[in-house]
């Protein structure tokens, strides 16, 4: 397997609820395992992960008891970019609702479509909308 990047996101109480949301949000398939799964105690996710047909892979999982949880959307911002309009838009209203919009999607001074929400989870997403200056 190639090397690959992706977000590992971490939660409390409420990976499962998180991953459930964005595989609404995105599609694709989501594994989910438990602490119990491995023998540990209780139903917290130990380790999920979405993968979809966009080539996205989303992972996440509930803090133990024990760790420090260091808070939702902490010191980093999930980004969205290209130039597929219809999805990226669909990503953006799926992602705000419910959550606090930090900055509406609409044109900036750079051509493309540009904004910042928080979803419900307290996850920062940032999403541009490549202008069709910027296409090819």
């Amino acid at each position: 397997m190639a090397s690959r990047l992706n977000p590992y996101l971490q939660f409390k109480d409420n990976a499962r609820d998180a991953m459930n949301f964005y595989k609404e949000v995105f599609g694709g398939d989501l594994t989910i395992s438990t602490f119990g799964d491995f023998g540990g105690g209780g139903e917290g996710v130990m380790h999920s992960q979405l993968e979809t047909s966009k080539g996205f892979t989303l992972m996440a999982s509930d803090t133990p008891d024990g760790m420090d949880y260091p808070g939702a959307g902490g010191n980093i911002t999930v980004s969205l970019s290209g130039d597929d309009n219809d999805d990226l838009h669909a990503y953006w209203d799926r992602l705000s609702d419910g959550g606090t919009v930090a900055m509406p999607l609409e044109k900036q001074m750079w051509g493309d479509e540009f904004g910042m929400v928080i979803d419900k989870f307290g996850i920062s997403w940032m999403v541009n909308v490549a202008g069709e200056q910027n296409q090819g």
